[in-house]
């Protein structure tokens, strides 16, 4: 019996990056031998075992053969025959296909090491087209590595293109899709998972709404990039330069999507884009299950983001109307994460990647005049009932009035 820390571990250690956590192989076991030893069976699909000190994941050496559609569909085959480099063999990349044995020494019989040399993200073999979550996957770790240089290589994409083709994405659940989304735009470079989904077709499969935006012109004048697919994706990564909340990044990526619907006969302008593109990220968050602190401030992003951008052109009454209707003063810190991804919207463009956005601080501004006013004021002034509201709303309004004589 042979144990071999693999994976992750291996790869980001040869990267100097941090490792998080230790996966191992162990070869030449049973099931009923690793019990013995005091380890603890966890998987049901195949043994996997937690160590009894350090709690890291300990699985037999396997193989997995196809037996039906999607990235469910595999019969696995774990006993002591299979060997070290037929378990690495299933994986799906070079650079995740390595292992150290217990004296430290690298075991790379797919040349990972020389991949992550050369940048690359590689598949081991053909045998990566049979999980359609592997696209997802490599898409995701692109956006991992994209700081260090790292890309997909050409006939991966190629072959990740094939599998799109063939309709094996539709077997990948709401909740899979979900997944790596997440986890993408919790990367350094976001932008890049949806690039490379673009690259081999399945941006179109998994977010056609995206996709939609690709070719659709926005007026120069504003938008120097003119394509609004371009500008989603650029105001994408001011957003992760921005803030790392993947909740500020899924509101920047999803607020133009009304302008994927746009009639053709008004373009370049897009009138209404922002009310049409409410109901689109109500169906992606439907569609891939999507907790209601994404779609809630996506939703008022996509609503609102045009009025935070005018907000020194916003008579006072609009803008308090606006901050109501945000919901700001119960919940200030979703007007910050919208605010941050105005920021990234306005600096989303050609020409504008490092120009000041002085209208969110004029807002919280605003929002620090309304909060100044008081229902105990109110109510000792002698206000009841409905009018309490009432009142508080005509001193907000006054209260906001007096920072147009602010300089800005």
């Amino acid at each position: 019996m042979e144990t071999y820390l693999v994976g992750g571990a291996v790869r980001d250690g040869l990267l100097g990056l941090e490792v998080k956590e230790r996966d191992w192989v162990v070869v030449g076991a049973t099931p009923e031998a690793m019990r013995n030893l005091g380890f603890r069976q966890v998987g049901r699909d195949f043994p996997v075992f937690l160590h009894p000190k350090t709690g890291e994941e300990h699985a037999l050496a396997r193989t997995e053969r196809k037996t039906g559609p999607g990235h469910r569909g595999f019969q696995v085959h774990a006993d002591p025959g299979v060997t070290l480099e037929e378990d690495l063999a299933r994986r799906d990349l070079t650079v995740n296909a390595m292992a150290r044995d217990a004296r430290g020494h690298l075991v790379d019989p797919f040349g990972g090491r020389r991949d992550l040399e050369d940048r690359l993200l590689r598949h081991v073999s053909p045998a990566f087209s049979e999980d359609p979550l592997r696209v997802l996957r490599v898409a995701r770790f692109a956006a991992r590595l994209a700081p260090l240089g790292f890309r997909v290589a050409d006939e991966t994409l190629a072959l990740m293109g094939r599998m799109t083709a063939s309709g094996e994405l539709d077997s990948l659940t709401p909740e899979r899709v979900w997944q790596e989304t997440e986890k993408a735009l919790l990367s350094d470079a976001p932008a890049v998972y949806f690039r490379v989904l673009r690259a081999c077709g399945a941006l179109g499969v998994l977010f056609p709404e995206l996709e939609a935006l690709f070719g659709v012109p926005q007026p120069p004048r504003y938008h120097p990039e003119v394509d609004t697919g371009v500008h989603t994706f650029m105001v994408l990564e001011q957003a992760a330069a921005l803030s790392p909340d993947p909740v500020v990044r899924f509101a920047a990526l999803t607020h133009d999507l009304g302008k994927g619907t746009t009639p053709a006969e008004i373009l370049p302008s897009h009138r209404g884009h922002e009310q049409r593109g409410v109901g689109l990220i109500e169906a992606l968050c439907a569609r891939y299950r999507i907790p209601n602190r994404y779609r809630d401030t996506a939703r008022a992003m996509s609503r609102y983001h045009g009025h935070l951008h005018r907000a020194f052109e916003l008579r006072p009454e609009t803008l308090v109307r606006t901050l109501e209707d945000l919901d700001a003063f119960r919940r200030p810190e979703r007007l910050d994460a919208i605010l941050l991804a105005c920021e990234a919207d306005y600096r989303g463009r050609t020409g504008f990647e490092s120009r000041p956005y002085p209208q969110a601080d004029h807002v919280r501004q605003a929002l620090e005049r309304c909060q100044s006013v008081q229902a105990r004021e109110v109510m000792a002034d002698g206000f009841r009932g409905p009018d309490i509201r009432k009142e508080m709303h005509r001193r907000r309004v006054q209260a906001v009035g007096r920072l147009r004589e602010a300089p800005r």
